[in-house]
């Protein structure tokens, strides 16, 4: 099979993704406008394939036309977009650069993306973001109703894509993933955050008491999924992947505390709640399931993995940044 393209090879989904790929034996042109990050958060690396991955660093906001001459040469007939401005509570700071990457730059690049006759499936991965908090399970057939920046830019994102492929045929699926998580995710996340700060006695701030809830599902669930999808459903339509299991997040730091043996009063502070934090996310999944796709990693063997991980990284994760850097 010709090579994939990857963009957004260096976010934590985008790296997972990679080294599943190369698993199944696929050769990956991945791209990212950062660096490649330290190893312990590149999961492409710890593959044995993955002299297979090329890596080049390119930024979609200003160097879109570098990326369209490597497409044109090394014509992928797939390409998954894990690219984006993420973070939620940080995208109040700077609305405009989450604009400029989630919204222009997108534009910019669907309009690119149409001249290529070589290209069978465009793999749109989104968010639920874009739903605000939800009320009981929703299908993908939901309004969306954002309620941060970065949310509102992902939506013009989307709705960008749908009339793209309505328009002009662009062989576009979309994902919306629940919270996902896994080994080598960066530490400014809430599964990774929790078990580096138990491990090295650090106090966790849990905004808002952790009322809110979510489905956490593990990254390789995630992959298995999106390689379903680009490769079975059908251009035009967008799939959930989620797992039927909804927990608060004080449920889940309680129960990390508990896989570490320490005291959940030792070990957390509660703080305000984030600026426009919703509620909850709960994505029925039926649809990816009608796929032939099922979750299979449960959330206590996924959470040991990441244990594991940090566990057998220590040293090395002790000398990264713990907090987002924009």
């Amino acid at each position: 099979m010709a090579a994939v393209c990857v963009i957004g090879s260096n976010s934590f989904s985008g790296a997972s993704f990679c080294a599943s790929l190369l698993k199944r034996g696929i050769d990956v042109l991945a791209i990212s406008r950062s660096a490649e990050a330290h190893e312990v958060f590149l999961p492409y690396r710890w593959c044995k394939t993955d002299a297979r991955l090329e890596f080049e660093q390119i930024d979609l906001n200003s160097d879109l036309d570098q990326l369209m001459k490597l497409l044109n040469r090394r014509k992928p007939q797939i390409i998954f977009n894990c690219a984006a401005q993420s973070m939620v509570g940080e995208s109040w700071d700077k609305p405009d650069d989450w604009m400029r990457t989630n919204v222009v730059t997108v534009a910019r690049l669907a309009e690119r993306l149409r001249h290529l006759d070589f290209l069978d499936r465009y793999v749109h991965i989104t968010t639920p973001e874009v739903y605000g908090s939800t009320d009981g399970w929703i299908t993908e057939e939901a309004a969306v109703n954002p309620s941060t920046p970065y949310a509102v830019s992902r939506a013009a994102g989307d709705m960008l894509f749908k009339i793209y492929r309505e328009t002009f045929g662009l062989p576009v699926v979309s994902t919306r993933a629940a919270n996902v998580y896994g080994p080598g995710q960066p530490l400014y996340r809430i599964i990774p955050r929790t078990i580096f700060f138990l491990l090295t006695g650090r106090k966790l701030q849990l905004h808002g008491g952790g009322v809110s809830t979510r489905s956490f599902i593990h990254m390789d669930d995630v992959s298995d999924a999106t390689w379903k999808i680009a490769t079975d459903a059908p251009i035009g339509e967008t799939y959930h992947i989620s797992t039927n299991r909804i927990v608060s997040i004080r449920e889940l730091v309680e129960m990390l505390c508990d896989m570490l043996d320490v005291r959940f009063e030792d070990a957390v502070d509660v703080a305000p709640e984030r600026l426009g934090k919703d509620s909850a996310y709960w994505l029925s999944s039926d649809k990816m399931r009608g796929l032939g796709w099922s979750d299979r990693v449960s959330l206590e063997a996924g959470l040991g993995e990441v244990i594991d991980w940090a566990r057998q990284h220590l040293a090395d994760l002790q000398t990264q940044p713990f907090t987002y850097i924009h």
